[in-house]
């Protein structure tokens, strides 16, 4: 009898740590959005040129160039693999750029919020079992839409034609799905094969497939 219930009561048991915070993933998740801030600081000058650039030749087909500012939720959902990471991430990489300056200021923030969520729901539609590059590049497009959404009343975008805001939704998701999903991929596995990540399942997955 107590051999049957030890049984019944372990994949509890599992579930519950596989979906809890260790201190690990808490100092890694800040230390992954401080980076992805450095880098979101340095992508509003790159960025927000290509953004104009591609504005000026059709408004909305700038966004293809946000992609980068996505890339933090897909990367903290890739490797953390915790619910809230990937919106933890993102919002810390957002906090980040918004401390060291940009022209967006504070909206910064809640820019980070809404890319956030967005990559988190699919990491959670797929239970936070499924770390392959669609579901990346699922994350990131779901991003996409997220800043897209927002930009709908922030921006004052819904008061703008519906041929913009479904050009702009558009190159929002192939950026999302591209810039942050494809590539936030291919540096997480880059970084977890020089065994940096070897706290973490995705290192442990490298390590096998050597």
């Amino acid at each position: 009898m107590h051999t049957s219930t030890s049984a019944r009561t372990a994949p509890a048991v599992a579930s519950t740590n596989r979906f809890s915070w260790r201190v690990v993933d808490i100092v890694v998740a800040a230390v992954l959005g401080v980076a992805i801030g450095l880098v979101f600081w340095g992508w509003n000058t790159v960025g927000g040129l290509w953004f104009v650039a591609m504005d000026g030749l059709t408004p909305g087909l700038g966004g293809i160039a946000v992609g980068i500012w996505l890339i933090g939720g897909v990367i903290g959902g890739l490797i953390i693999r915790k619910p809230g990471a990937a919106l933890l991430v993102e919002v810390i990489a957002a906090i980040v750029s918004a401390l060291i300056g940009n022209i967006w200021g504070v909206t910064t923030i809640f820019s980070g919020l809404a890319q956030g969520l967005g990559a988190e729901l699919i990491f959670l539609a797929f239970l936070y079992l499924r770390f392959t590059l669609p579901v990346a590049m699922l994350s990131g497009a779901a991003a996409g839409v997220g800043a897209w959404v927002l930009e709908l009343f922030m921006s004052a975008n819904i008061e703008k034609s519906v041929a913009f805001n479904l050009l702009y939704l558009g190159t929002l998701i192939v950026s999302g799905a591209l810039l942050a999903g494809l590539v936030g991929w291919l540096l997480v596995r880059a970084l977890a094969a020089t065994g940096a990540l070897s706290r973490f399942a995705v290192g442990r997955e490298a390590r096998r497939d050597v």
